[in-house]
């Protein structure tokens, strides 16, 4: 059990993922819990009169130990996971709400905290410690310390199903991923698939020592099958299944689980005095109010649907021009799309993808941070991985300081789930006057390499590196004094910031020729593929649009007005159809593996990537206008957003940065959508 106590005795103090057994986490999640909760006692209990350093600053430095071991455990099931693994996180999620809802409930505390808080005015707080004075006692009066004894019980009740319930949503979709698989014995069948994606599907099967071709529900064996494969049945056998994981009626079913936890996310908000979850979950956003995301959401819809219906009567008579097809279902959306796209910039991702060797992409990624933020990446094998395709690196800045350790994880596996997230394995933060540095990670589900080809990314999986690699650059150059308040800790509409404005570099000429050689000629991608990727980058924006607003749609739907739900299904169609102009699929239910909004924390949250998309427009038009590797735009985006976390109101740290409040007109002209 050691093992789990830290300092861990490894360089940089990193996770000696190693050394730990299966066995070793519920003691230590048991012991930990211990030493957090005389931890919160010492402060709760302290005879000594109330003040900012011995009750605010405490509370936030308490809890190290298990904070470091719920950070390996919970990114470990999210990575590399296991039925085993599964079970302990069902044990220990029970125990760890039980504490932070003892922490949150815990009297002695709250009237220590409220005393510091009740004479703020007159303590002279930097903004930094203003902010994280009013979050702790924010962090109790949102999470009930001012209901009375039976209604504490209440939430402490809510709040440990919900946990419960969460994890059993994300468990059922990963078994439902991996419960299925397509199986082709006819290469006739795959007419249109490109060679590296067969190649990837005969090594999966061989793998499972079946002869043929296995194609899964993993991004990279789907995508490429629904857009190149020209046998329209099987198509639409692959989108159908990938549709309704979790909605079989059968042990996997998610239906129960979306009705119960909305019920109780209500129940909670009405407990604590919102009119609703969404309405309790905004108080602490950039938007504020459901009113005003409704707003955001709706007026966008207007201007994106006539866009968003152009195409789609587009896309429906080249359908039927190129092959008869007189109603354009759900699967042939991105056949279609990718076709009509070849037609008009004869540009295709298997033209693109030999440009893209995932190594080279990296690469690039590392210089562009290099020539905006001054920082080296360093590839070390002295730190200790989980998993033997993991890389670690040391992040370096101009004196040769370290500033990060950062870790990727790029290909699928059994164990991990699906999609693309940053995380951290340890935040930053000053102590002792020591400026502890963090620990961030990138996971993605890429295209892995095969015998015969190294892994070469799509454009879009390009951008999905950047995105990722965007939030690792929050958390790596955060600089801020308390735990709490550093790196992505920020309002949720505003932590897609760094994200969505990397992905910018990847459209630009300029950037491009740092990393986007022919992985066999080493060949510079031609200018005339660099046209085109620009050009095509708002090809069909308005259903990519409309698409993205009905899943905030869907989500505020369920989460910004408490009602009963009879039926998943009927609710998110109705939900959904203002911003729907494909055909309902019936055996098809999204809600049940909407993981985001079920499982992550991005109930109520779904519109940020919207939200986003907005700053981070007007922030990149203001590298444009001054270059993109201008060096004091740069800074001013690593001084004012990057490096302060959450330790001032967002809008104020990107006015300090961008001189000006965001404006939604770049957004609309980047998208083509005005």
């Amino acid at each position: 059990m050691k093992i789990l106590t830290t300092p861990f005795q490894t360089k940089h103090n990193t996770a000696p993922f190693s050394q730990i057994k299966l066995e070793d986490y519920a003691p230590a999640f048991i012991e930990n819990i211990a030493s957090a909760r005389a931890e919160i006692d010492a402060i709760a209990n302290n005879h000594e009169a109330p003040t900012f350093e011995n009750t605010i600053v405490a509370l936030d430095f308490s809890g190290e130990q298990l904070d470091r071991l719920s950070s390996i455990f919970f990114n470990l099931n999210s990575a590399e996971t296991c039925d085993e693994m599964q079970k302990i996180a069902q044990e220990v999620s029970p125990l760890l709400t039980e504490f932070s809802n003892d922490v949150a409930l815990n009297e002695n505390l709250f009237k220590r905290v409220k005393a510091v808080y009740d004479q703020k005015d007159s303590l002279t707080l930097t903004p930094e410690q203003t902010t994280l004075l009013d979050k702790k006692f924010k962090g109790f009066s949102r999470n009930g310390a001012l209901l009375n004894e039976a209604d504490k019980l209440v939430l402490r009740e809510i709040d440990t199903e919900l946990a419960k319930l969460k994890l059993t949503f994300g468990e059922n979709v990963l078994a439902e991923t991996n419960n299925y698989q397509l199986h082709i014995t006819n290469e006739a069948d795959l007419k249109g698939l490109p060679e590296g994606a067969k190649e990837m599907a005969r090594s999966l099967a061989k793998s499972k020592e079946l002869e043929g071709w296995i194609f899964t529900l993993d991004f990279p064996s789907y995508l490429p099958f629904v857009t190149y494969v020209e046998n329209r049945e099987l198509r639409k056998e692959l989108a159908i299944a990938a549709g309704k994981k979790a909605f079989q009626d059968n042990e996997f079913d998610n239906k129960e689980n979306v009705k119960r936890i909305v019920s109780l996310r209500h129940k909670r908000a009405k407990l604590l005095g919102y009119d609703s979850h969404s309405h309790f979950v905004l108080e602490e956003r950039m938007a504020q109010n459901p009113e005003k995301v409704k707003t955001f959401l709706n007026d966008l819809l207007q201007k994106a649907k006539p866009a968003a219906q152009k195409e789609f009567a587009q896309l429906t008579a080249f359908a039927k021009e190129l092959d008869g097809i007189e109603n354009l279902e759900k699967w042939d959306s991105a056949y279609y799309s990718e076709k009509l796209k070849q037609k008009l910039f004869s540009l295709d991702d298997e033209i693109l993808k030999p440009y893209f060797q995932l190594e080279k992409v990296l690469q690039g990624a590392f210089i562009i941070a290099e020539k905006l933020f001054g920082i080296t990446f360093k590839e070390v094998f002295d730190i200790d991985k989980y998993h033997e395709e993991e890389q670690t690196f040391e992040v370096l800045d101009e004196k040769n300081n370290l500033v990060a350790v950062f870790y990727t994880d790029f290909f699928p596996r059994k164990g991990k789930r699906n999609g693309a997230w940053m995380t951290s394995y340890k935040s930053q933060a000053i102590k002792n006057g020591i400026n502890d540095r963090p620990h961030v990670s990138i996971v993605c589900n890429f295209t892995p390499p095969t015998e015969t080809k190294p892994s070469l990314l799509t454009f879009n999986e390009v951008t999905t590196l950047f995105h990722e690699f965007g939030h690792a650059l929050h958390g790596m150059l955060a600089n801020t004094t308390y735990p709490s308040l550093s790196g992505t800790s920020v309002y949720w509409d505003f932590v897609e910031l760094p994200s969505q404005v990397m992905e910018n570099w990847c459209y630009e000429p300029e950037a491009l020729a740092l990393f986007a050689n022919h992985y066999e000629t080493g060949e510079i991608i031609p200018q005339e593929y660099v046209e085109k990727i620009k050009e095509s980058a708002s090809f069909l924006e308005g259903l990519a649009t409309l698409r993205q607003l009905s899943f905030g749609i869907l989500d505020m739907t369920y989460h910004a007005v408490n009602q009963e739900i009879a039926d998943v299904k009927a609710f998110e169609k109705q939900a959904m159809d203002t911003a729907s102009l494909f055909p309902d699929v019936a055996e098809n239910c999204m809600s049940v593996s909407f993981s985001h909004i079920f499982q992550g924390g991005y109930s109520s949250g779904y519109y940020s990537y919207k939200w986003a998309e907005v700053l981070d427009a007007d922030a990149f038009a203001y590298f444009q206008e001054k270059g993109i590797f201008n060096k004091d735009v740069a800074t001013k985006f690593k001084e004012n957003v990057l490096s302060k976390g959450g330790t001032e109101l967002p809008m104020e740290l990107y006015k300090r940065f961008r001189g000006q409040e965001p404006n939604a007109d770049a957004l609309l002209k980047r998208a083509g959508l005005v």
